[in-house]
């Protein structure tokens, strides 16, 4: 009975990681699905100061953004984040006009931020 148990748990448990995945990626499909070849590549040349890809369209997010004396910081989940000076992307111009973040989730409230564009436009 105990292994009954723990397998209905166990596929709940994907299940549940599946169908938000799904949500996350159908909201990021309606945030950047309809943009135009130009935005599109832009997304997919930013590279961090490092030279690593931001990764895509997808995977960046339009954001709110402020400059404290300690750099820029950026709401995440509700809550405001400091951006590494090492994510910091001045040289990529930004054809969106608002500034992007790319991060990634770690953990419970734990995000990596992979780059930050200012907002301000080309």
């Amino acid at each position: 009975m105990r292994m009954k148990i723990a397998t209905t748990t166990l596929v709940a448990i994907v299940l549940g990681g599946i169908a938000a995945q799904a949500k996350m990626t159908t909201q990021l499909a309606q945030e950047w699905g309809d943009i135009p070849d130009n935005l599109r590549s832009w997304f997919k040349s930013v590279r961090s100061p490092h030279g690593v890809p931001c990764c895509d369209v997808a995977d960046g997010h339009r954001t709110a953004y402020d400059i404290r004396s300690d750099g820029y910081w950026v709401p995440i989940e509700g809550e405001w984040r400091q951006v590494p000076p090492d994510a910091v992307v001045y040289n990529a111009g930004n054809p969106v006009g608002e500034a992007v973040v790319w991060y990634v989730r770690q953990g419970e409230n734990v995000y990596h931020i992979r780059c930050f564009v200012p907002g301000g436009g080309v």
